[in-house]
């Protein structure tokens, strides 16, 4: 069996996203972010994208690192929409979108948005959950109402899908197979079923068969590209 070689660069990687992409990122505060091609990003300065993730990394990375994970983008203002659960480590975020009312940010309930990540994958409707009644998560744009199930209030909130996922794996083999170290599988693996198009930034890069096949997360069908971050 011949199977096409998804390994592209960074170049190639970020070349394909356009200004007013929707992308999802992995990771949780950067632990599992594809910290590589974000960072390609921030450089080329592709803009008006709407980034959906956890939350927006940290202004002060573990090792003194200046705008970890996503929160490069957030402060170089390439972000016109946040969809998270968390953003109280990028406070570019709360200036963006409270002060300078340039940055829309929707926050919804972790387990939501999981949910809400995997119902988009799974091509179902909406999720509901019980999180979020009488509060202001009854008020978000991603909310669809609210209904009534055995006498019990629940929001029916939307499936959440992107035109790009980037996920970051420990060991991808070359048809995109993915291993995940420790809690660094946090979102990527939702994320991974979620969108047209997924890339996968691989700390190592190895043979297709080099994972064992009860080792692998993510199946290599999900994942379009595969990007060498440890050799970049």
């Amino acid at each position: 069996m011949i199977v096409r070689n998804k390994v592209i660069s960074i170049e190639e990687a970020v070349n394909m996203i356009p200004d007013g992409a929707t992308i999802m990122f992995g990771g949780f505060l950067g632990c599992g972010s594809a910290h590589k091609v974000i960072e390609a990003l921030a450089k080329k300065g592709t803009k008006d994208l709407t980034i959906i993730g956890n939350d927006c990394g940290m202004a002060t990375g573990p090792h003194g690192e200046e705008f970890y994970g996503m929160a490069k983008l957030v402060h170089n203002h390439q972000v016109k929409r946040v969809i998270a659960t968390h953003v109280g480590m990028t406070p570019d975020v709360g200036t963006q979108g409270m002060v300078e009312k340039t940055l829309q940010v929707d926050l919804v309930p972790q387990g939501s948005l999981a949910e809400m990540i995997r119902a988009g994958g799974a091509g179902l409707g909406g999720v509901l959950t019980p999180t979020g009644v009488g509060t202001i998560v009854e008020d978000s744009p991603l909310c669809m109402g609210k209904q009534t199930i055995n006498g019990k209030d629940y929001l029916l909130m939307q499936p959440v899908r992107a035109d790009f996922a980037i996920i970051n794996g420990h060991t991808v083999d070359k048809f995109g197979n993915v291993w995940y170290k420790g809690t660094t599988r946090n979102f990527n693996i939702v994320m991974a079923t979620a969108a047209d198009v997924v890339i996968a930034e691989a700390d190592n890069v190895v043979e297709i068969g080099d994972i064992q096949p009860e080792n692998v997360v993510t199946s290599g069908a999900f994942v379009n590209y595969i990007v060498d971050g440890g050799n970049a």
